[in-house]
């Protein structure tokens, strides 16, 4: 029977033999986790050299003796060489001092530790042996799909703290809505949460995959409402990491694209409390992607302008729609269109510059209304365009843009048609 163990390493002598592959493996994750690594063997691959050279390890080149041994905590031998493998095995069974049998991975090893096929999650780490004997492929199989599960966020991966523990806050990008565009790492950082401060737009159906003991704050906010301002924002995740808590701000879009993520970094940084950001899917990009849209496209414009509709017109944008050099996405700008439009047909925009609208982008009820400038605030009045929802000014948007006309599609042929082979 094989019992697994969390073993402490820290600034403890173990003791690689071996200096191959195999071998500048197992020495480079012990010295990941803080081990004192000697090697010794005659030659090292080049792996093994760079840890020497770098400081990280120590090298003895020269065949192993008993006296390598002595006050190690651990053996790693992965010399491949069954006599010497087994020398050194016996040399630690003796000694009441675990081994590790790596240079015997194509026979029967005979070791008397394994390592495990390991997976972190944060600060979770977890590992997979055989209790049948050593079997390392089939503990990788299990291994990785234990990883596809903690990376999809599927486990709760909150720990208890001590109250005096300090909290922390995750700044997460949730995408444009739809929850499939939730990045591997936001849905990660929402398994380890116990304050989840939420806005409207983003994913919200994940909030109701969240543990039911996971306390959520909404502070979203529509059009003309906003009933919790920045600063008590600002106040809530402080305080609530101050507790000692993981608190994620879950945002649409991407924290950092007008998403106010930086004036919250600066508020926890200020307050002392430690701010990560994990980079979201921005309904900028997003939007016009869902809608069919290309921002940029080969032979016809290669430059993006992203702008906020209530700050209205930059003369940046208006010079790359008037000269149809850039591609101009407006955020928030639904109920400043109307002036929006006047702005830039005064500035000399050619009115017929094509002009999409996207709202609820990624989502099912998703709604695209193409017009040209000149009548695209009253074609969006006639049709209740309402936010959420995402411009997009230039040629790329251009109905059909990317149809194939028809006398131009290959046609795949049908079933039983003759190929040509080499």
């Amino acid at each position: 029977m094989t019992t697994l163990l969390g073993v402490e390493l820290t600034d403890r002598p173990v003791l690689v033999v071996g200096g191959g592959p195999v071998a500048a493996r197992r020495a480079e994750a012990l010295v990941d986790d803080g081990a004192r690594v000697h090697v010794v063997a005659p030659h090292v691959c080049e792996p093994l050299a760079d840890l020497v050279v770098a400081g990280r390890a120590r090298w003895s080149d020269r065949e192993v003796v008993e006296s390598d041994l002595d006050d190690v905590w651990l053996v790693h031998t992965a010399t491949g060489e069954r006599a010497t493998d087994a020398a050194v095995v016996a040399w630690a069974t003796a000694r009441r001092v675990f081994c590790v049998d790596a240079g015997g991975q194509r026979r029967a090893a005979a070791g008397t530790a394994r390592t495990p096929a390991t997976t972190r999650a944060g600060d979770v780490l977890v590992g997979v042996v055989s209790t049948a004997g050593a079997d390392p492929r089939r503990s990788v199989r299990v291994r990785d799909r234990l990883a596809a599960h903690l990376r999809a966020g599927d486990v709760d991966l909150r720990r208890r703290r001590p109250a005096a523990d300090r909290g922390r806050v995750v700044l997460v990008g949730g995408g444009p809505g739809d929850v499939g565009l939730l990045t591997v790492a936001g849905r990660r950082a929402l398994a380890e949460a116990d304050v989840v401060v939420a806005d409207r737009l983003g994913p919200s159906d994940v909030l109701d995959e969240l543990p039911a003991d996971v306390e959520v704050v909404d502070v979203g906010k529509s059009p003309g409402h906003h009933p919790v301002p920045q600063d008590e924002i600002n106040r809530i995740l402080v305080e609530h990491a101050q507790r000692g808590r993981v608190v994620v701000r879950l945002k649409g879009g991407d924290p950092f694209v007008y998403g106010r993520g930086g004036e919250e970094v600066l508020a926890c940084r200020s307050a002392g409390v430690p701010v990560t950001v994990v980079p979201g899917v921005s309904s900028a990009f997003a939007a016009a992607a869902a809608a069919g849209i290309p921002l940029t496209h080969r032979g016809l414009v290669g430059a993006v302008h992203v702008m906020n509709g209530t700050d209205g017109w930059s003369s940046a944008a208006l010079t790359g729609l008037r000269e149809r050099s850039c591609t101009v996405v407006v955020l928030m700008g639904v109920g400043a269109l109307p002036a929006l439009v006047r702005g830039a047909l005064s500035g000399g925009v050619d009115p017929d510059v094509p002009v999409a609208v996207v709202e609820r982008a990624t989502l099912p009820d998703q709604r695209v209304t193409h017009a040209a400038l000149h009548e695209v605030a009253a074609v969006a009045s006639a049709r209740g365009v309402r936010a959420p929802a995402v411009l997009v000014l230039g040629d790329v948007a251009r109905p059909g843009l990317l149809d194939v006309p028809q006398d131009e599609r290959v046609h795949a042929p049908g079933p039983g048609a003759a190929t040509m082979g080499a």
